[in-house]
């Protein structure tokens, strides 16, 4: 694990074994910067795939990476042949033919966006062969990622959500952006009893309302007049889409639909910018671009890679207007992506550490090492250690 920030001087430190019981300045920096940040007045959370691949299932990684699901729809195309088209033909060879990409490709957003725009030039039989292949790999990508259920452990999201959203009533709630399509932070929050504000009402019939961001949930004693804020809750602000959201034709409106087969999801593929316009995406988009605008305000980004332009261009922005703007990014491929031939975004960061911004700081890291330096600044409460302790009853007799 390491930190760039201008305690630093700018430059890469790592962390290392403490001597005589005594912290090592990277150590400490780390510390600081996350403690610094869940005291923040106004605490941004923007989480990527790699708060996801520390979920295991049945002993192995349960989320797939980009890499995994191009080698699934890949193994899916090869085993089958075209069916119902006049020249048939493997599937994988036939979709890389249309989509006018290389056989060595490895990116699977550049083959999605190459065959989405080709659909709309390839004449007739050709176009709707290659849409039929785009949605078939669509579903791969949506079984691919519905990963969540009751027998997987969520040790580390469970840790991250005590720290992050359990915040006094005088700071604002934890907003949490995530890319994810998956349900890690939702179940996180059901087994640890927190409420989650996600923008759908409460109730049976659960449609997206973004005014349901503007509510709050208060603790009422019976007998007593006074109300009082709960520890608990934070608001899910999901920037591409959930598993578990669908699209209604008929009405236009967003239903949370568990276990739906027609997902209301922005895949990969350089379409995506446009889509984030349309709703419920531009109420998130615009939410967070305002959340980065408010003053004293801590944006912590875990696992996100900084390769979506429609998320890393308001950041970058928002650092650049808001000199109120702490911004602290953990990934741990984010030492070389800072560089100069790496990701634009990153270097920019790391650029104005090495010039003093000292609001500042990229930490080399995965997300299950770093959850057990943030600090947890509010205790936990009765309620919260008797849910716990009913939980391991729980486990224990189940």
């Amino acid at each position: 694990m390491k930190i760039k920030s201008s305690q630093g001087l700018g430059k890469w430190q790592e962390v290392l074994q403490p001597v005589d019981d005594m912290p090592d300045p990277a150590s400490t920096d780390i510390r600081r910067v996350l403690t610094g940040a869940v005291r923040a007045q106004n605490l941004v959370i923007l989480t990527g795939l790699g708060t996801s691949l520390c979920v295991q299932k049945s002993g192995k990684r349960a989320a797939p990476t980009m890499g995994d699901l191009l080698a699934q729809i890949k193994d899916a195309f090869d085993v089958a042949n075209m069916v119902g088209e006049p020249d048939g033909g493997p599937r994988w060879a036939k979709f890389l033919a249309l989509a006018n990409v290389p056989a060595d490709n490895v990116d699977l957003e550049y083959l999605m966006s190459r065959a989405t725009t080709a659909a709309e030039f390839l004449p007739g039989n050709d176009a709707k062969t290659l849409r039929k292949l785009v949605s078939t790999a669509e579903d791969i990508i949506r079984d691919e990622v519905d990963f969540m259920d009751d027998a997987i452990d969520l040790p580390v999201h469970e840790a991250f959500l005590r720290r992050v959203a359990r915040r006094s009533s005088r700071r604002a709630r934890t907003k949490l952006f995530t890319t994810n399509y998956d349900l890690c932070f939702e179940t996180a929050a059901r087994r640890s009893g927190f409420v989650v504000v996600d923008g759908f009402a409460f109730g049976s019939e659960a449609y997206f309302d973004s005014n349901q961001f503007s509510y709050d949930v208060v603790r009422r004693s019976a007998g007593e007049e006074k109300s009082e804020f709960i520890e608990s809750l934070f608001h899910l602000y999901k920037i591409h889409g959930s598993i578990d959201w669908e699209l209604s034709p008929a009405t236009g409106r967003i239903a949370k639909r568990p276990g739906t087969e027609k997902p209301l999801l922005i895949y990969p593929k350089s379409t995506k910018y446009e889509l984030a316009f349309s709703q419920p995406y531009i109420e998130i988009m615009g939410t967070l671009q305002a959340s980065l605008r408010t003053p004293n305000t801590t944006l912590v980004v875990v696992g996100f890679g900084f390769n979506d332009k429609h998320i890393s261009e308001p950041i970058i922005g928002a650092i650049k207007g808001n000199l109120s703007l702490n911004v602290v990014a953990i990934n741990p491929d984010i030492e070389k992506a800072s560089d100069a031939g790496g990701n634009a975004y990153l270097n920019t960061i790391g650029t104005l550490i090495e010039n003093g911004d000292a609001r500042l700081a990229l930490i080399a890291g995965k997300f299950e090492d770093i959850v057990p330096m943030v600090p947890d600044v509010i205790a936990e409460t009765e309620l919260e250690k008797h849910a716990e302790r009913l939980r391991n009853m729980s486990q224990k007799h189940g």
